[in-house]
């Protein structure tokens, strides 16, 4: 039997990422995001919640991403959440994208020639953002065109990348439905993007979810909840340059803009520049909020939520992956919980999001 990985945030789970799951084979191991997600957003419901609605559409078992993988620019999300799919015995690497790709093919590639396309990158101009030199690497060393609306293929290549001498197969999945960022209620496959929009709509989300009643039955958080608690912190840090990856101009940008900055999205939209993209800054903010500090990530695995099926795979683990399956006075990984301390700020109604929490089980006939 098959034994197929899925990285995924299900922020919040719709029909695409029921697609998804139903096109994977065998066993199904979703890695995924925590409370805060890449893009630098609190999600909008917590990661129980949406553990729950993975196992009841098809999920066998599912590990949490540490808030170090989780919140990254691709190609770290891509390499930690591939790295916690192999201890977890994946034979395959299952993903949605907008391309008709070889995605082995360019898995093959970058094994052979890694080296030459991280000097390639390093002779790019700095005035170029990450992204766009990692772009610009793909575009000369495979030919692939970039139209500037593919965000699950420029992960795509992100899992490539990362997946290059793991003796993984690649699973692509045509991605189905609206477009990635669309707003739109009257879609066949609404995105998430619209979920969120319109997250108190019953009639839409039973429209556009499996999950509508889990949804709409649990608190809903988005930036707006926490924003005081970012300004409190950014003006009472004493050094924003202690908080990982702020540097000294990123540190000026942001204690100038939060004096006139009303909101999350206009303190993005003043310090972000052409180097520095919206999502970099949000994960830069996502850090001051929580109050990040470097650290290891951890060796074991958080277990968030599995089937009987997926029961059984685990105790084959047992003897050589770490799992936790309960976090009590010995912690797990701290940036991750010290950020669910943070994020269970937001909401009066949020439960417990840490301590005591055992994985959700679920049968299946």
């Amino acid at each position: 039997m098959a034994i197929t990985g899925i990285i995924a945030e299900f922020n919040p789970f719709h029909y695409g990422h029921k697609y998804l799951l139903e096109q994977a084979e065998g066993l199904k191991i979703v890695a995924m995001s925590g409370n805060f997600v890449q893009r630098g957003e609190p999600a909008i419901v917590d990661k129980w919640t949406r553990a729950q609605m993975a196992l009841e559409n098809g999920a066998d078992i599912v590990v949490e991403l540490p808030f170090q993988v989780a919140v990254q620019s691709a190609d770290y999300f891509a390499q930690g959440a591939v790295d916690i799919l192999a201890k977890m015995g994946i034979d395959t690497l299952a993903f949605g994208t907008e391309e008709d790709l070889d995605y082995e093919k360019i898995a093959k590639l970058y094994e052979e020639k890694a080296e030459q396309m991280t000097v390639f990158m390093e002779t790019l101009d700095d005035s170029l953002s990450y992204p766009q030199k990692t772009q610009q690497m793909w575009e000369t060393f495979t030919g692939i065109d970039f139209s500037g609306n593919t965000p699950n293929h420029i992960l795509a290549l992100a899992y490539a990348k990362a997946s290059a001498g793991k003796n993984l197969r690649l699973q692509p999945i045509r991605r189905q439905g609206a477009a990635y960022h669309s707003q739109e209620k009257n879609q066949l496959m609404a995105s998430a993007t619209a979920i969120r929009k319109h997250i108190s709509d019953r009639a839409f989300l039973e429209q556009a979810t499996p999950s509508a009643e889990l949804i709409l039955t649990a608190p809903h958080l988005s930036w707006n909840n926490f924003y005081p608690l970012l300004r409190y912190q950014i003006l009472t840090h004493p050094d924003l340059r202690q908080i990982p990856q702020v540097n000294q101009e990123m540190a000026s940008r942001i204690s100038s803009a939060i004096a006139s900055a009303a909101s999350l999205e206009e303190l993005v939209e003043q310090v972000a520049t052409k180097r520095y993209t919206k999502a970099r800054v949000r994960r830069l903010l996502t850090y001051i909020l929580v109050n990040a500090q470097e650290a290891s990530l951890p060796e074991a695995i958080h277990l968030l939520a599995f089937t009987e099926k997926g029961q059984a795979h685990l105790k084959r683990l047992k003897k050589s992956v770490s799992l936790i399956s309960k976090i009590g006075a010995d912690p797990w990984d701290s940036p991750t919980q010290q950020a669910d301390l943070v994020y269970q700020l937001g909401h009066p109604d949020l439960p417990e999001q840490t301590f005591g929490r055992s994985p959700i089980r679920i049968s299946k006939d």
